[in-house]
């Protein structure tokens, strides 16, 4: 059929994401992309845009795709905070034990490139990470914490969230990975405990 576009979108963005994830962004090659997506260069700039705008739409599909999993395992944060938050957990370390998935996590794996980012794709990867904070900062305040308390578990959880990614990548076992988990939630499970005032 005449201007029908012959690959899908879905399947060509998920393969540029997932060289992005493995490679970084710096290490992708316009070469990798087509490689990875099937495409010739003309159609990846023509549907997909140039290697920046690719890099935005995939940075915003992880997000999108890892988001909606961290909404959900924080839904209960009102009525169990450390449960939530472990949960939440749960998420990554289930990513990271994907063996269909490349280690790590893109958005820390763009967070530690912003130095050499162009400046959109760096002001988005810091966007990304402060969303994450901002969804952690709402469910732990839901969960009655108090709101300092609930903003330094914020910015710790989601600290602690991204050096998992960083640490899988080094080769750190998924029992590992549950010890630092699991001392994140105690220290939180303390503090949800504890009556306001």
């Amino acid at each position: 059929m005449a201007g029908k576009k012959q690959f899908d979108m879905d399947t060509a963005l998920d393969a540029a994401m997932i060289q992005f994830w493995r490679a970084g962004y710096a290490d992708t090659s316009l070469d990798d992309l087509c490689r990875a997506t099937g495409l010739n260069r003309s159609s990846i700039y023509s549907s997909l845009g140039g290697k920046d705008t690719l890099f935005l739409r995939c940075l915003d599909r992880y997000a999108a795709r890892y988001g909606e999993k961290y909404d959900a395992a924080l839904s209960d944060a009102a009525s169990d905070p450390s449960t939530a938050v472990r949960a939440f957990f749960d998420v990554t370390l289930a990513r990271i034990a994907d063996p269909a998935l490349p280690d790590g996590c893109l958005i820390a794996q763009s967070a530690m490139a912003v130095p050499v980012l162009s400046e959109p794709v760096a002001a988005r990867a810091k966007e990304a990470l402060g969303f994450q904070r901002a969804r952690l900062r709402a469910a732990l305040r839901a969960g009655r914490l108090a709101d300092r308390d609930a903003d330094a578990f914020a910015e710790h959880v989601a600290a602690v969230n991204q050096s998992l990614a960083v640490m899988s990548r080094a080769g750190a076992s998924p029992a590992q990975l549950r010890d630092v988990v699991g001392v994140t939630v105690d220290a939180l499970a303390r503090v949800s405990t504890v009556p306001p005032g």
